[in-house]
């Protein structure tokens, strides 16, 4: 999954509406950054395998402790703990913690069987939607298109720059993910490991950027209201 994980942390800004949406998407791709940074430090190991599966040419054979789920919870509950000592908001603590177990259940969906329940326990996961490019197409698109309009209908632009700064993202994390579904193996995986942490980085600062210009509507904040402790 790409977008669909970006959809996840839009969509999810309506149950937290004091939480950025750089955070959320934070949450929801974390799993991603671990591993890239992970592979960066010898700790987890990738390689290029062109059509396996047909629309990600990396085999994923050693990440279970960016993108097991037992993992998965460990670094939810560590990201939330920290999301509340900072923002002490409890209701954007727990959407953090629900944002990254998410990458789990949809790379389940998506990958071969590689998806662990923890760290040497090879029971393995994953019901291949990456070998249907119109399922993944269907499914994944359908997950970013909900995100972005229940993220529309939950904010509005302080002005116009808000507005312009949400599509140029839609359309360019759109025409990447479809980039993807031509196959083209990146060159290395040095290569795929620079270009992620280059690019993640990158499209949560952009997230950050985004809410700022974009304000919670009034009733979702009032729907929010009995339930929050603080800002964001």
């Amino acid at each position: 999954m790409f977008v669909g994980h970006f959809g996840v942390g839009f969509g999810v800004k309506c149950l937290a509406p004091k939480t950025s949406l750089g955070t959320l998407v934070l949450s929801a791709m974390l799993a991603d950054l671990l591993l890239f940074v992970f592979v960066a430090m010898g700790i987890e190991h990738i390689a290029i395998q062109p059509d396996i599966p047909r629309v990600d040419a990396l085999d994923l054979y050693d990440f279970a402790w960016s993108h097991s789920l037992w993992t998965g919870a460990v670094w939810g509950a560590l990201a939330a703990g920290g999301y509340w000592l900072v923002r002490r908001y409890k209701r954007g603590a727990g959407i953090v913690l629900a944002a990254v177990l998410s990458h789990w259940v949809l790379d389940r969906l998506s990958h071969r069987p590689d998806m662990a329940l923890a760290p040497g326990v090879h029971r393995y996961f994953g019901l291949v939607l990456y070998n249907s490019p119109l399922g993944l197409l269907v499914v994944e698109g359908g997950i970013w298109i909900a995100g972005i309009i229940v993220y529309i209908r939950a904010t509005r632009s302080k002005a116009l720059a808000g507005n312009w700064t949400l599509s140029i993202a839609v359309v360019r994390f759109t025409a990447l993910w479809l980039l993807r579904f031509k196959g083209v193996p990146p060159p290395s995986v040095r290569a795929a490991v620079v270009v992620e942490l280059i690019f993640l980085p990158l499209a949560v600062g952009w997230m950050y950027w985004i809410d700022g210009l974009r304000e919670v509507r009034q009733s979702i904040a009032a729907a929010a209201k009995p339930t929050t402790t603080g800002a964001s």
